[in-house]
């Protein structure tokens, strides 16, 4: 089980690196396929007038919970290292990862609730323990407080959402293609824990302290 959600991390990294580098070029035309690739918020605001609020809202609540689930289990079997692993692999800036992490120590509940999209706000509140109960009792509010916002926002600002599409439609490979390097820059810069290490951490640490873990 813990391979497996290691494995569906790492596949949900590379589906959202998709969905958010071809998003500008798909999401008027294609918003479902863009939302299962990728939800994050640019796309969830850019899909609102393309798409029907049911599908909108089940797929959109079901791929940021698949997500924030499997970060959140993650931080919670593997030991210290996968938090490096993570981080380097989401690729947040420093100062906003230190930032978080203060969020996630003071309070990390309202943290869940207010980011529930973010996966380093999941993996913190995993490695920390917090018990699953809890973790789902806020971030299954946080994600539907988050996609009435920007459903809410979408549908305001539905015009300029369309015409900003429209006018980036005679560039918008050219914004793929930087959005593309763009993510290959960032991945040459990283240096993320193969999972067999991960695993291999997890093994010794539960040979060591055999009751620490569910």
């Amino acid at each position: 089980m813990r391979r497996a959600v290691l494995a569906l991390t790492s596949v949900l990294f590379i589906s959202g690196t998709l969905g958010s580098n071809i998003g500008p070029a798909f999401v008027d035309d294609h918003p479902l396929a863009v939302l299962i690739l990728s939800s994050r918020n640019r796309n969830l605001f850019g899909s609102v007038p393309y798409i029907d609020l049911p599908v909108y809202a089940v797929v959109g609540f079901l791929r940021i919970l698949l997500a924030a689930t499997a970060l959140y289990f993650v931080g919670r079997w593997y030991g210290d290292r996968t938090v490096t692993w993570v981080e380097n692999n989401v690729g947040e800036p420093p100062v906003i990862y230190k930032w978080m992490e203060r969020a996630v120590d003071r309070a990390g509940w309202l943290a869940v609730y207010l980011m529930p999209g973010s996966n380093v706000v999941c993996l913190l509140v995993g490695h920390r323990k917090m018990a699953p109960r809890t973790f789902f009792a806020f971030v299954i509010p946080g994600i539907i407080t988050k996609l009435t916002i920007l459903w809410i926002g979408g549908r305001i600002f539905e015009d300029q959402v369309r015409s900003f599409l429209d006018w980036i439609e005679d560039y918008q490979w050219w914004v793929v293609a930087g959005l593309f390097a763009l993510s290959a820059l960032q991945m040459r810069k990283r240096n993320p824990i193969p999972p067999e290490t991960l695993e291999t951490d997890v093994n010794i640490h539960d040979a060591e302290h055999p009751h620490t873990h569910d």
